[in-house]
């Protein structure tokens, strides 16, 4: 058997820095507490999600990984309780500016970046005014405990995200996430569509999947978005073994073991079944036009 804890939280946003590290801070110890080996907070949680207005001012939240706060804070706390930490947080490289994560493992050491692949565009969600599309393409660390791939938000409603994760190794699937109601129709909810997109992508990869969302209603001028949490953890199976409440803040915690759900992948055979040729169609734009150089 070869085990290993994992941990989802959430909590509400904010605008102090400082408050909302210390605030994840008190989560992450809480979840070690418990055995969890490796912790995922939410998308950009050092700030309120400042992405619902296009504001020139709030490009100045960008550093680069080197000057960070939350990336300083958390490789500390990652060494001294030998956990692994994804950390989002808003990231300047040159004259770009990405959504992404630092993977701290548990030595406290930066194993690297992902950047956020798919920027959505839409009311309350402006990230395309923000984010550049992330040019690290998608990526599997070789942490202290397991295989880990990570998505941010966004990236969580492709199957091609996950299923390449899961391609290149992954035995773990983490999201860090900001989704709430639309501003511009509080009646629609995504909440059931956003878990059971993810719970395929567990079924589909035979991969468990750690979800953190935010919680709290956050409020930007004319906009205002109910963050509703529901973070949860999802076995290889896509069942739900762990869940949060909308309102809550929440510290969810779960042992899998990695030789156990890496058998079941193999005896379900899904990944020795792939037909990839034919699956051309996923390369094109409208299933038909193959793209060229300068078309794509």
């Amino acid at each position: 058997m070869r085990k290993v804890t994992v941990a989802a939280t959430q909590m509400i946003g904010g605008w102090n820095v400082e408050e909302n590290i210390a605030r994840g801070e008190r989560l992450v110890r809480e979840a070690a507490e418990q055995g969890a080996q490796i912790i995922l907070l939410q998308e950009l949680f050092e700030r309120n999600y400042f992405c619902q207005k296009q504001k020139y001012e709030y490009l100045e939240f960008a550093t680069s990984v080197e000057d960070n706060a939350a990336i300083k804070h958390f490789s500390k706390i990652a060494k001294e309780l030998k956990v692994v930490l994804p950390i989002s947080f808003y990231e300047k490289a040159g004259n770009c500016f990405y959504n992404t994560v630092a993977v701290i493992d548990a030595d406290g050491s930066n194993l690297g970046l992902y950047r956020k692949s798919h920027i959505p565009d839409g009311p309350g969600y402006s990230e395309k005014f923000y984010f550049t599309p992330g040019d690290t393409g998608f990526k599997v660390w070789d942490t202290a405990y397991a295989k880990i791939g990570i998505g941010i938000c966004w990236d969580q409603w492709f199957p091609e995200c996950a299923r390449s994760m899961a391609l290149m190794g992954a035995e773990l699937l983490f999201y860090p996430t900001a989704i709430g109601t639309e501003p511009h129709d509080e009646t629609v909810n995504s909440r059931e569509h956003w878990q059971r997109t993810q719970q395929g992508h567990a079924a589909a990869n035979l991969v468990p999947l750690i979800a953190s969302n935010r919680i709290g209603r956050e409020t930007e001028d004319d906009f205002a978005i109910t963050f509703y949490g529901s973070s949860f953890i999802a076995n290889e199976f896509g069942a739900k073994v762990e869940e949060a409440d909308e309102v809550s803040e929440a510290v969810l915690v779960h042992t899998f073991d990695l030789d156990e759900t890496a058998k079941n992948r193999r005896n379900w055979g899904v990944y020795r079944d792939r037909r990839i040729d034919l699956y051309g169609a996923i390369l094109t734009k409208d299933g038909k036009t193959i793209p060229t150089e300068g078309n794509n």
